[in-house]
């Protein structure tokens, strides 16, 4: 069973074997943890992303898929990038949130990766509403057969590691 933990603090600092973006679909960085990745890790993300989309992803990576880079000058040494969906009220997204956990999981298992950072994907910008998000999140993490043995949830304010926490 994997160890889930929870810290307030800067993903881009975590010393763990993968870090997971937030990305958009372009996989050409962004704002939040995505644009955060890509400025402190370097260029060397964005080329590894840029030869993905001229690859396999030529339209882009699918919602709820995910798929490894290099880190670059980040301490970890991959980032898996997945793609959230955006909340939409009146619409169950919650499927497509809970597979880019699954997703960078089954990623970090091909990579041999022991221990992935998270952050609250889609909980930003995609206006996920944090305590589902963080219910969703832990959930499917705890849930996940994986051979990943630590996974650590960062967050990057109070609130979020107080939505966060209570799944302790």
């Amino acid at each position: 069973m994997v160890q889930v933990e929870f810290v307030q603090g800067d993903i881009t600092e975590q010393q763990v074997d993968a870090v997971v973006n937030a990305a958009n679909s372009s996989l050409l960085g962004g704002g939040g943890v995505d644009g955060a990745i890509h400025r402190k890790g370097g260029p060397e993300i964005l080329n590894a992303c840029r030869d993905l989309r001229a690859s396999h992803y030529g339209s882009g990576l699918p919602t709820g898929q995910a798929v490894a880079t290099t880190a670059g000058r980040l301490p970890a040494r991959w980032v898996i990038h997945t793609v959230g969906p955006v909340w939409r009220a009146g619409e169950d997204r919650s499927g497509l949130l809970a597979s880019c956990y699954r997703e960078s999981l089954r990623v970090a298992d091909e990579l041999g990766a022991a221990t992935v950072a998270f952050p609250a994907v889609s909980t930003g910008i995609y206006g996920w509403p944090m305590d589902d998000g963080a219910r969703i999140a832990v959930g499917t993490v705890r849930a996940a057969d994986t051979a990943v043995r630590e996974v650590r949830f960062v967050l990057f304010d109070a609130a979020a590691y107080e939505a966060f926490v209570v799944y302790m």
